[in-house]
């Protein structure tokens, strides 16, 4: 029975984590090919937002590959991928100032912001030695770290977890701004940007959920192995 239910999970796992990347990409592919009415591509977008939030020192850069958009708290630069950069769609617009919602964010100080930075260090080291731990304990039969592995596993997890307020804030405060600068026009195109940012959103909220199952998988492997 244990046995069914462990690939069950990882089966469960694999179809959330699909149809999240599935959902924000469709979503992606769906609306970046309806142009805004102002015809202001995601570069000027985020840029506006960041002046009118007298947010001058932070940077918009180009930055290669497809849905690579992120800010660098570090050099306070927002980075879009070149179909944002140059695009004039709604998908740019909204994953713009999505991302300018975190610079936003950072400027306010906002509180699981600055939380998510300090626990870098930590998800990063337990990513490396989560995953070592786990192989080396089902190689060699050390349970003691396979259960290392799992603790890695939920400081994972306490990040995703972290995580979440950040990306959901960021896609508030981008609406916000899009409809106060008036970057999509109010009615349809704002409900596109609202439906854009939303799809972005899921793949965290499936992020916490696989790493919940994976968990719980592991576990109950665990469990079994003891018996």
């Amino acid at each position: 029975m244990d046995f069914f239910v462990i690939y069950g999970l990882t089966i469960i796992s694999l179809i959330i984590t699909l149809i999240a990347q599935g959902f924000v990409s469709g979503s992606y592919r769906r609306y970046k090919k309806i142009s805004n009415s102002r015809g202001m591509n995601g570069c000027n977008a985020a840029k506006e937002i960041l002046y009118k939030s007298g947010l001058s020192d932070v940077k918009v850069e180009e930055v290669s590959g497809v849905l690579a958009d992120h800010y660098d708290p570090r050099d306070k630069t927002v980075r879009l991928s070149t179909d944002v950069y140059h695009g004039t769609s709604i998908a740019s617009i909204s994953v713009a100032a999505h991302e300018v919602g975190h610079a936003i964010q950072d400027k306010d100080g906002y509180f699981f912001m600055r939380l998510r930075a300090s626990l870098v260090p930590v998800v990063n080291f337990s990513s490396y030695a989560g995953y070592f731990s786990i192989l080396i304990g089902f190689m060699f039969g050390a349970l003691s770290l396979v259960w290392l592995g799992i603790l890695c596993e939920i400081a994972i997890l306490g990040f995703q977890l972290v995580t979440l307020p950040v990306e959901l804030n960021a896609s508030k405060r981008a609406l916000k701004k899009i409809k106060e600068y008036n970057l999509l026009e109010e009615g349809k195109e704002i409900r596109r940007g609202r439906r854009m940012l939303r799809a972005a959103a899921m793949t965290y909220v499936a992020s916490v959920a696989t790493t919940l199952i994976q968990i719980l998988r592991l576990v109950l492997i665990v469990g079994r192995r003891n018996d």
